[in-house]
């Protein structure tokens, strides 16, 4: 790995700023010491490639990826949940090389599921876990994005296009709330077990303010809470209703989970709710997008839908393409992430191991 020098600390600061090599905040400077041990945190050797990061197409090193995360300002104890990271968009189903260069506002939304939760520092997933206030979270988020810029070489305006990005670009982490949770384990769905721990990353947008408020004893509220979590998922601005596949995340707060469980309801019942449920009108699209009206329709439903605009296209025909989860605190807000739906593989859903037995003990690490 190339290094760089400089008199000072503060010095070294600039450099990086000015080298594009930072988010636009401070950061810790990796000096070789820091990264060195948090290499040793890994358990691996410096120069093993977890993959390739698009669209400078650099190798994602152990070593590559510890810089990143000193300078996010990553204790050794979040390094298994980076690399895991690391790996996940390393995979070609994510496209990372066409989702870093999209105009659109894309981010990795990185959940973490399993015992990782609270093996590696603790990642929030109550109150404010997308917000301020979580070292784990900021960190472990912010580390990816640094890896995605250093490594990956997207810099706004040249080679990440998105035309206004959102916060999520800076970091997007938080971990689901298993324990209050009326849901298994998000991660397995994927085929985990539930002691495992695994990262699950989608590319998403900005958190979609979902408003509910209802008696949990009503049994119809359950039906009042899917219709206005479709109706958010069917938003006529988003790329999901124009382009149709890709994924849409659904973060339910405690007390609208509540509603779910009360109801008898899976995860597996809502995903297939929300599909049936969140749809557009053909007429709705001719007026809004002509050229998008007709895509992803059936011939069946295309012939159909000639003679009446108020045919319905759905929104997400696969419901295990909505990612359903508990997190956050209770209230009145669930919050629905629309997504790109682009790139080769459709903004596809990824996920990776998350390593806990590799790490090594290593002396207290001073940033």
């Amino acid at each position: 790995m190339d290094s760089l020098s400089a008199s000072s600390e503060q010095d070294a600061l600039e450099l990086l700023h000015q080298l594009g090599c930072t988010d636009g905040l401070p950061v810790v400077i990796p000096t070789a010491d820091r990264v060195a041990r948090m290499v040793l945190a890994t358990g691996h050797e410096p120069d093993l490639v977890l993959g390739v990061m698009g669209p400078l197409l650099g190798s994602a090193t152990i070593e590559k990826v510890a810089a990143a995360a000193v300078m996010a300002g990553c204790l050794p104890d979040h390094m298994p949940v980076v690399v895991a990271a690391v790996q996940a968009v390393c995979q070609p189903e994510f496209d990372l090389t066409e989702m870093q260069a999209t105009t659109h506002c894309t981010a990795p939304l990185i959940i973490v599921c399993g015992p990782a939760r609270h093996a590696c520092g603790e990642i929030a997933s109550g109150f404010g876990a997308m917000g301020p206030g979580h070292r784990a979270n900021a960190s472990i988020g912010r580390a990816l994005r640094l890896a995605m810029i250093n490594i990956g070489g997207a810099r706004p305006g040249s080679s990440d296009m998105a035309l206004h990005g959102h916060p999520g670009k800076f970091t997007y982490c938080l971990a689901e709330d298993e324990e209050h949770s009326p849901f298994p384990g998000l991660h397995t769905t994927f085929g985990y077990q539930p002691e495992d721990s695994a990262v699950i990353i989608t590319g998403a947008e900005a958190p979609h303010s979902t408003f509910f408020t209802g008696d949990r004893d009503d049994p119809a509220s359950v039906q009042s809470l899917l219709d206005v979590i479709a109706l958010v998922m069917a938003n006529p601005g988003s790329n999901n209703v124009h382009l149709r596949g890709g994924a849409i995340t659904v973060i339910m707060n405690p007390d609208h989970a509540e509603v779910i469980k009360r109801a008898g309801m899976s995860r597996q019942d809502v995903q297939a709710e929300l599909a049936k449920r969140a749809t557009i009108s053909v007429g709705t699209m001719r007026r809004i997008s002509p050229v998008f009206a007709a895509q992803g329709m059936s011939a069946e439903d295309a012939a159909r839908s000639e003679s009446s605009d108020d045919e319905l296209i759905h929104v997400l025909e696969d419901p295990n393409k909505i990612l359903v989860l508990q997190a956050g605190g209770s209230g009145l807000y669930t919050m629905v992430m629309p997504s790109w739906c682009a790139g080769p593989h459709r903004n596809a859903v990824v996920h990776a191991s998350i390593e806990l037995d590799q790490a090594c003990e290593i002396p207290g690490m001073t940033l």
